[in-house]
């Protein structure tokens, strides 16, 4: 599994980060986790507000903090 953090480094990007890598304890799973602070890559996936979650190429959610439950839902 690939999970992408999309964010220019905002604190928002940086508690998403930080919940994705607490998800993944709770949920015991194992993932490769990306930050993607390039402006064009982030563009590519249409993603318009950050932070934004991408797993395996969908994105997820755009625009906030997701939980560390609500990420491991998604997981």
């Amino acid at each position: 599994m690939k999970i992408e953090v999309l964010g220019m480094g905002c604190p928002k990007c940086k508690n998403l980060y930080d919940n994705v890598q607490k998800a993944l304890a709770l949920s015991g799973k194992q993932a490769d986790i990306v930050k993607v602070e390039d402006l064009m890559e982030i563009t590519e996936y249409g993603v318009m507000a950050t932070p934004a979650l991408v797993i395996d190429g969908t994105v997820r959610s755009y625009g906030k903090v997701l939980s560390a439950e609500e990420i491991k839902s998604l997981l």
